[in-house]
């Protein structure tokens, strides 16, 4: 979508125009979601969503959602025969919608945002008459009860459905919504090559995470080992951190951990990483005697104890985990909790709502 701004603008200044966009995707696909076609009222037609699998489908779609200006959600499976559909064999859920010159301030603010390099998102709930709003950082005005939600995205730096997966009257204070975010993910830098990094870079990809692995152990850090992560660094952590900082590649989303149990790693990397002016979390896998030794260890290096407390050790809930797998189930939920600024204690035992709302 971000291409097609720039031309959709003009044409929306005295023409409608129907914007297709893919807002979920299964398995093997030509796009990305937030891939975008558009297609004006004299019939230009800009962007694609496939290589030409489904456009055909789609176009015919986008005459009749500008014929009566009603959205409307279409999901494409792999073809045969019969169907328009995916040769890759994965599937697709395409929302087309109707834009006219009312949409004008909403989308000239998101270019401007976009040319300014500046973290913004778009939602649109997936309605027959769509909602739409964008996101800034900081910004919790309510909204449909998605408010909460689209913020995290947000955060996060990656797109997403939010919302009830079917939007019955009950549900419809939180309908379906698509949320496009236009910044980039989220970081989260693992030090040490263990098999609990490994099962951390899974878990935390599928979360939206941009995951670098880094150890200054050549035999151990192999990408071969690691394929979840987006990046395997063979230097010592503490140098890669600082270097990364020096960068501007660090900010107040990105989340630490050292997953190595041994001093000559730990130590040095937490040093680095509390004298960082931001970090969304600061994390160190160990028993309580590992970070005892570690506390001492970093008191007598000159950190502040007011600073040593920030680390959270030992790492992850308390949910009984002994596999590498379970423990980054424990650590990544404690991350999201912290996150969200949220108890991690089972709903069950909570009153209200279950979806949080900024305060």
């Amino acid at each position: 979508m971000r291409d097609l701004l720039g031309q959709m603008l003009p044409a929306l200044a005295d023409q409608a125009v129907a914007l297709a966009r893919i807002v979920d995707r299964t398995g093997a696909g030509p796009r990305e979601t937030g891939a975008a076609m558009a297609v004006t009222a004299r019939g230009q037609v800009l962007g694609s969503l496939s290589g030409g699998c489904v456009e055909s489908a789609v176009l015919s779609t986008a005459a009749q959602v500008l014929l009566d200006g009603q959205s409307t959600l279409e999901r494409f499976a792999a073809a045969d025969e019969l169907t328009v559909g995916l040769p890759c064999g994965g599937e697709i859920e395409v929302f087309v919608e109707r834009l006219d010159h009312t949409d004008l301030p909403t989308l000239r603010a998101l270019h401007t945002a976009l040319e300014a390099h500046h973290p913004i998102g778009y939602a649109t709930t997936l309605e027959s008459t769509p909602d739409r709003r964008l996101l800034r950082s900081g910004d919790h005005r309510p909204w449909r009860g998605l408010d909460r939600d689209a913020a995290a995205l947000l955060a996060a730096g990656h797109n997403g459905l939010i919302g009830a997966q079917d939007c019955t009257p009950a549900q419809a204070d939180r309908p379906r919504a698509f949320v496009q975010v236009f910044r980039s993910p989220a970081r989260m830098i693992l030090a040490g090559a263990s098999d609990y990094t490994r099962a951390m870079t899974v878990a935390a990809t599928n979360l939206g995470y941009q995951v670098t692995v880094v150890d200054a152990r050549e035999t151990f850090t192999t990408s071969s080992r690691f394929p979840a992560a987006h990046e395997v660094v063979v230097d010592w952590p503490h140098r890669y951190l600082a270097a990364e900082h020096v960068a501007g590649r660090v900010d107040e989303r990105t989340v630490l951990c050292v997953l190595t149990h041994d001093p000559k790693f730990d130590v040095p990397f937490l040093e680095t990483a509390l004298r960082l002016p931001a970090a969304a979390f600061i994390g160190a896998l160990g028993s309580r005697r590992a970070h005892a030794d570690r506390t001492a260890r970093l008191r007598e290096i000159g950190v502040p104890g007011t600073d040593i407390a920030r680390v959270r050790s030992p790492l992850g809930l308390d949910i009984a985990a002994t596999t590498p797998e379970e423990t980054a189930v424990s650590i990544l939920a404690q991350i999201l909790a912290t996150r969200g600024n949220a108890t991690a204690r089972p709903l069950s035992d909570l009153d209200g709502p279950i979806h949080h709302r900024p305060s």
